[in-house]
């Protein structure tokens, strides 16, 4: 029987997709479940002449694979990846590789590629962004790790990724974790972007009181727009149009308003105050979601503190000015993200192409908007950080940001929570102020805690004993 070029573990929906993907571009593809049952449904139900080869338990299953080994495990983050490379060890040789295609955390991809080394294996990281519709038609794949081992897996991978008109969505992106470490960011800018679309429906629905229909017209008409058309705008409009066949219900108001996460932007969050880079609208789009989980308490809450109901007549003068409200937003979370990747790839010796990084986010993947060409364009001309200061934006941002202030400020007076637009406010409006009252601070600091500070108007570091002239 003819080997396959690369065997793949785990077959849920995400593993089953990218198999065929792979197939289908003319790879034969070894697969293997935990759970045989799975396995065997797949091959019965959905394999339809496409060379994929089943295997029932690991011996097999590597003994199905061409020489040297390629290995792609598509199982949940945590202990099932260490149990499954631990698991394959007694059966591959020297030269074989091991991919890990979960949203593990970079410090854990960082230990288990030592771990490989040590046994003389090759190691990839390599995030994964398309959901199940990407894995079947073409994600965008992250890898990062030993370049080795991204060779031998580099045409499977490439065909199978998203193809834009620069080439495929795939690219290696250096060693060690920065596969895993780009993949984290590219879903903490994720988290931000869907918040700040949220608020902005959460704002057209209690200030101006719009049903779900209306509401999706105007992310029709954002989603036409240069600067939002994309996936998650996109999406956006079809959750509000869709009718839950037995309610007769627009769907998305009989779904609970608590949010779940899996911990990719709270790793982000909490890795960019360890690199003291300024995230503010990821980190407060994460504590968004944290504060939504409550809804026991805030159903309570509510009884006692309550917002104000009062609504005002819908215009659509309001079109442009939401619309450059979340563009900003969006440009935000893009601008926090790329410097975040900026810092890691020194801090990390990670040597990242931002460009490059950009270029395999604009197919495929959720992040997938035309505003990453912008993007791209501006990181291969201008290395000025944050993003948004590039030549390439920093007009937006002038002429735009009165809108988000008054978007912003609208949901200050009628009391609808806006913690992603009026983070990315802040964040602006922090970057532009070339004063701050973090002076103060300082004095605060060297007060009680003898800390010190620096001065504007001469060199060095001082000390005051503020209780002899201050009180």
């Amino acid at each position: 029987m003819e080997s396959c070029a690369i065997g793949i573990i785990g077959m849920a929906v995400m593993g089953q997709n990218f198999a065929l993907n792979i197939a289908r571009k003319g790879f034969r593809v070894a697969v293997f479940n935990r759970t045989p049952k799975r396995t065997q449904e797949f091959y019965q139900t959905r394999v339809k002449g496409e060379p994929i080869r089943p295997t029932y338990d690991l011996s097999e299953f590597v003994r199905a694979l061409e020489r040297p080994r390629k290995v792609l495990l598509m199982v949940k983050a945590g202990e099932a990846v260490d149990e499954f490379i631990k698991a394959l060890f007694p059966f591959l040789e020297k030269g074989d590789l091991i991919i890990d295609g979960g949203n593990s955390f970079f410090r854990d991809t960082d230990r288990r590629l030592k771990e490989v080394e040590s046994q003389k294996l090759l190691f990839l990281g390599m995030g994964i962004s398309g959901g199940e519709y990407g894995a079947l038609y073409g994600p965008s794949l992250m890898p990062g790790g030993h370049k080795e081992g991204y060779e031998l897996v580099q045409d499977i991978l490439e065909k199978a990724a998203a193809q834009v008109d620069d080439g495929p969505c795939c690219t290696y992106l250096g060693p060690g974790s920065c596969g895993h470490f780009v993949k984290m960011v590219h879903n903490g800018i994720e988290y931000a972007f869907m918040e700040a679309i949220a608020e902005i429906y959460d704002l057209l629905r209690k200030v101006f009181g719009l049903q779900a229909e209306a509401i999706a017209e105007i992310f029709s008409t954002f989603n036409a727009l240069p600067h939002l058309n994309s996936y998650l705008v996109e999406i956006t409009e079809k959750v509000l149009r869709y009718r839950d066949s037995e309610a007769g219900e627009p769907l998305v108001d009989l779904i609970l308003d608590a949010a779940e996460q899996k911990g990719t932007g709270k790793w982000t969050a909490q890795v960019a105050l360890d690199l003291g880079i300024p995230t503010p609208t990821i980190t407060h789009s994460v504590v968004a979601r944290s504060l939504s989980s409550f809804k026991n308490e805030r159903t309570r809450i509510a009884q006692y503190l309550s917002s104000p109901s009062k609504t005002l007549s819908w215009s659509p003068d309001l079109l442009i000015p939401l619309a450059d409200a979340l563009y900003l937003a969006e440009l935000a979370a893009f601008s926090e993200g790329f410097h975040l990747l900026c810092e890691a790839s020194q801090a990390f010796n990670y040597n990242l192409n931002l460009p490059e990084i950009a270029r395999i986010w604009k197919g495929g993947c959720i992040l997938r908007a035309l505003l990453l060409e912008r993007i791209q364009k501006a990181l291969l001309t201008d290395d000025v950080f944050p993003l948004f200061a590039t030549q390439e934006f920093r007009r937006d941002v002038e002429e735009k940001l009165p809108a988000l202030r008054k978007v912003c400020t609208l949901g200050m007076e009628y009391g609808v929570p806006l913690p992603a637009l009026s983070s990315a406010l802040a964040y602006f409006d922090s970057w532009r102020s070339a004063s701050l009252p973090a002076n103060l601070i300082q004095a605060q600091r060297d007060y009680f805690g003898a800390h010190t500070y620096r001065r504007i108007d001469k060199e060095g570091v001082f000390h005051t004993e503020w209780g002899v002239n201050g009180l």
